[in-house]
């Protein structure tokens, strides 16, 4: 199979996981896996993680092929760094769940309860839980301080000045 059929495999759990559909979700995510692995699609295999991470899909039994790292440079309005790669005891000692950690990038991203909710697959309502939940582990009133928080922990990397 072709890297365009595991990048189309990729979509479908995407479109799957929008319509609730795990299940099918998980048997397409896992489908493209093994094929971006086997072809050796290093990014589209990171495109693949990302996607199964935030709509919390297990890749267990996808072919585990080693890839070399792939360029990490983002658009300027991507989210933040993945949180798995947040780690040691500053994350740990926000008392926060990786799912809130999560959740935190991406508020400290600028990003809507119903943005986040796009892009984790969850209920906006879930989305608003957690950042209720998040602000009150950190002790913050709001989401800008828990940006300042996050950036401070070193979570997030803060957003550099404008020159004039």
């Amino acid at each position: 199979m072709p890297a365009w059929l595991a990048y189309a495999r990729m979509r479908e759990a995407e479109a799957r996981l929008i319509n609730g559909e795990r299940e099918a979700a998980t048997v397409a995510i896992r489908d493209a896996a093994t094929t971006a692995s086997r072809v050796g699609a290093a990014p589209l295999r990171d495109l693949i993680d990302a996607l199964a991470r935030r709509g919390r899909l297990d890749l267990e039994g996808t072919d585990q092929v080693a890839t070399a790292p792939t360029d990490t440079s983002e658009p300027a309005d991507a989210a933040p760094a993945p949180v798995d790669r947040v780690s040691g005891p500053v994350a740990v000692g926000l008392g926060l769940s990786p799912r809130e950690l999560e959740v935190l990038t991406l508020v400290a991203a600028g990003r809507t309860n119903g943005q986040i909710a796009q892009e984790l697959f969850i209920s906006p309502k879930t989305a608003g839980v957690h950042v209720t939940h998040i602000l009150d582990k950190l002790g913050v009133n709001s989401r800008v301080e828990a940006a300042i928080v996050a950036a401070r922990a070193g979570i997030v990397a803060p957003e550099p000045a404008e020159e004039r």
